[in-house]
């Protein structure tokens, strides 16, 4: 007599026992497992069913939670209006195409970065293979990008020399109409001599004249740039660094460059590792040294003095920073993981003192990197979920009220995109409020089936009135 039975794992088995008139003797035999079919490849560029550029919706499902959410979490009582459509020049598959840098909605348009991570120095017959960013204007009116900058042409590095392939701090714009920002590697293993690495760039372009200028390369020698800020009024531009080197022992220094005098007129150690508060009311610049996680003690750097920063007795977590309201206040998020829960604090830039707010997350999610206040100074808005893992929570994006301490998620972006179009909105680096508080613009690292991205694709979303009153 033979039994059989079948049990299904990681692969499938088949145990097969026979018996005997004097004992039982069991023997297995493994089936191979059936090979899974590979995903079709992902074309690029990414694109919108029926060759549409931009499609916007509003539906009901924006405001249907997902499971993970807590029960004290407020849902918008009206949905949003959504513009989504895909950022151009993913004509190639990237390493992969991701956000990193944080944007800026000014003068009634939206500036934003992004790259394909690739710096592989050698382009083996495909110039794509070297790396690039690109850095995009946004008109919402016109529902149509404008390419700025492309990193690679404007850099115009020989072959086997380093390219940067991010923008990872944030994009500003001084008084003059010039749009700033920094470079960053792409892979972290070409930062080195082998090649020809001095350090990465400041470069700045004026939209309305087109015109482009890279204003030092290397302001800390051998350093990449991923964390600026920049005083608008007084053009001094903002770093904290990250050693190219891994022998350089992880160091993170801190400078300050002088863009009308082209120098730097501040270097110094235990810099900011991933962002700085800066006081438009007073020009001081306020960071945790070295950390991201978790909270901190924050230093002060003056630029009427500029020598070391300053230990000042507040502690704050910082991840992530607002611009100043009108009432003077930052707001900042602790970057939460494996250093906790994230937390959302108030800092006043007269008294210098913070205060918690309480926990940002409202569901599974708290990683977050970017966060913006609305121009009354009453709303913020964040997504969770940064680094991958945002559609856990229904790709959530919350409104905080900084009166109340609430929390309202004003729209749930998955699984609404995914199942009318076929992409995952997995998390962002890199969003912005319009000046007039109406429209909130996400940069969104997404996923069309790759691993945890493949291409970036912005939404704007159209906050209803009636859930930005008081």
């Amino acid at each position: 007599m033979v039994q059989r039975w079948w049990v299904l794992g990681c692969a499938l088995t088949v145990f097969c026992v026979e018996t005997s008139t004097s004992h039982a003797q069991k023997t297995a035999a493994k089936k191979p497992a059936a090979k899974k079919e590979a995903p079709p490849p992902l074309k690029f560029p990414p694109t919108l069913p029926n060759g549409e550029r931009v499609v916007t919706d509003k539906s009901e499902a924006f405001l249907k939670p997902s499971e993970t959410i807590g029960k004290e979490i407020a849902i918008a009582k009206t949905p949003s209006t959504v513009d989504f459509l895909y950022f151009p020049r993913q004509d190639y598959e990237g390493k992969p195409w991701s956000n990193w840098g944080n944007s800026l909605a000014i003068n009634g348009k939206y500036y934003a970065s992004i790259g394909d991570h690739y710096s592989q120095l050698s382009s083996k017959g495909d110039p794509n293979l070297i790396g690039n960013a690109f850095v995009f204007e946004y008109d919402p009116q016109k529902k149509s990008f404008r390419e700025l900058v492309e990193v690679r042409k404007l850099l115009n590095m020989p072959e086997g020399h380093y390219v940067p392939a991010k923008i990872h701090g944030r994009l500003d714009m001084d008084d003059e109409g010039w749009l700033y920002f920094s470079t960053h590697r792409g892979s972290t293993t070409v930062t080195v001599d082998k090649f020809h690495y001095q350090g990465d760039w400041i470069i700045r372009v004026h939209p309305e004249s087109g015109k482009t200028e890279v204003l030092a390369c290397g302001p800390v020698p051998k350093h990449c740039i991923p964390n600026s800020v920049l005083d608008p009024h007084r053009k001094i531009f903002y770093g904290g660094t990250a050693a190219g080197e891994k022998s350089d022992g992880g160091s993170v220094r801190f400078f300050a460059y002088d863009v009308n005098k082209k120098k730097v007129i501040f270097d110094g150690p235990d810099g900011p590792a991933r962002y700085m508060i800066f006081a438009k009311s007073t020009g001081k610049i306020y960071y945790t040294p070295g950390k991201e996680d978790g909270v901190g003690q924050l230093v002060r750097f003056d630029p009427d003095q500029p020598g070391p920063p300053t230990p000042i007795d507040t502690e704050i977590g910082m991840r992530a920073a607002t611009q100043e309201t009108p009432q003077g206040i930052v707001y900042t998020v602790s970057k939460g993981g494996k250093a906790g829960e994230s937390l959302l604090f108030a800092f006043d830039t007269k008294t210098e003192k913070a205060t918690e707010l309480g926990p940002a997350q409202v569901g599974s999610m708290n990683y977050i990197t970017t966060i913006d206040a609305d121009p009354t100074g009453r709303y913020l808005y964040y997504i969770p979920g940064a680094h991958g893992g945002s559609e856990r929570d229904g790709s959530a994006v919350i409104q905080f009220d900084v009166k109340t301490k609430t929390r309202k998620v004003i729209a749930f972006l998955h699984p609404f995109y995914q199942e009318k179009y076929g992409v995952t909105l997995a998390g962002t680096f890199s969003s912005a409020v319009d000046p007039d508080g109406s429209k909130l613009y996400i940069n969104w690292n997404a996923n069309r089936g790759g691993r945890s991205w493949d291409c970036c694709a912005l939404t704007v979303i159209h906050i209803p009135e009636s859930e930005r009153r008081p």
